[in-house]
């Protein structure tokens, strides 16, 4: 269902947690509506979609000639949005600004602002129209408040895996992690194929103490992104568009692979910050 809500430009949209079993009898537009998130990148506006994963609340903000601000959901009963949570920003887009309590912090594109608890606003700005930013944000519950911390992509930690004969050679951002910028229960960052690559985390993963979002940009018009889920003896997979994220239980894969190259943002909130712990599934297991 979607909120629409008087104040300021900001739309709600609610997800629910889906049982395994229910999920292997899912239709293809089914799993659309339960999983994916797709439509919220929209000119001057901030949209969110809160799920019953982890709690977890993504957020997408594109500012063009207005400088939207973060409002509180009231679904949230909090006094404002950042109350009782920490929030993940990576601009995907032109030059931006966000604006925190006052202070001001410049993220071009690809680079990372973590927002603590306890901070009552933040707004976006874009510093040209014609080629504005866009803001993706992950937010999770906290118990601490961790200090706004930004981080800009040429200092992040890179992790570089996979082979292009394999068709998966990547490179790995880390930005909010155990070693990386602190946080509570956030865990964020990004990943870039290289040329002539388009399988992202193969071999797949599960991490059953952790829920995961994936965020697809930098997809070429008219080319598709096939993102597969489900639980590994019994994959399923939906096509998503540039700028559409998904959400990941933590009983399902996460992997994909697009008809060209492109990036993908990816986020976890649960149990620990520890980027290495999943659960391989061997490529000869995957059904």
């Amino acid at each position: 269902m979607r909120i629409n809500l008087l104040i300021k430009v900001y739309t709600v949209k609610v997800l629910h947690s889906v049982h395994p079993s229910d999920f292997k009898t899912y239709s293809t537009d089914l799993i659309r509506e339960r999983f994916l998130i797709d439509n919220q990148v929209q000119p001057g506006q901030i949209n969110c979609v809160y799920t019953h994963y982890d709690r977890m609340v993504f957020g997408f903000a594109n500012p063009v000639n207005n400088e939207p601000e973060l409002p509180n959901y009231p679904g949230l009963r909090a006094n404002y949005f950042l109350e009782r949570r920490e929030l993940g920003i990576i601009n995907v887009g032109g030059e931006g600004i966000v604006k925190s309590d006052g202070l001001s912090f410049k993220l071009n594109k690809l680079d990372c602002l973590y927002i603590g608890k306890g901070t009552k606003y933040v707004s976006f700005i874009s510093k040209y129209a014609e080629n504005p930013a866009v803001f993706y944000m992950l937010s999770a519950p906290a118990h601490t408040t961790y200090p706004t911390t930004l981080l800009k992509h040429e200092d992040a930690v890179k992790v570089r895996t996979g082979s292009a004969a394999t068709a998966n050679h990547r490179t790995i951002n880390k930005y909010i992690h155990l070693e990386g910028i602190k946080s509570c229960h956030l865990v964020m960052g990004l990943t870039i194929l290289h040329e002539g690559s388009v399988w992202n985390t193969m071999p797949p993963h599960v991490h059953d103490r952790r829920m995961e979002g994936y965020f697809y940009f930098d997809l070429p018009p008219g080319q598709k992104i096939f993102h597969f889920m489900g639980e590994g003896n019994e994959t399923r997979h939906i096509t998503m568009n540039n700028y559409d994220a998904v959400v990941s239980p933590p009983w399902s894969i996460h992997s994909g692979s697009g008809t060209a190259r492109y990036s993908f943002i990816w986020g976890m909130a649960g149990e620990n910050l520890d980027y290495t712990d999943m659960d391989a599934i061997a490529i000869p297991d995957i059904k």
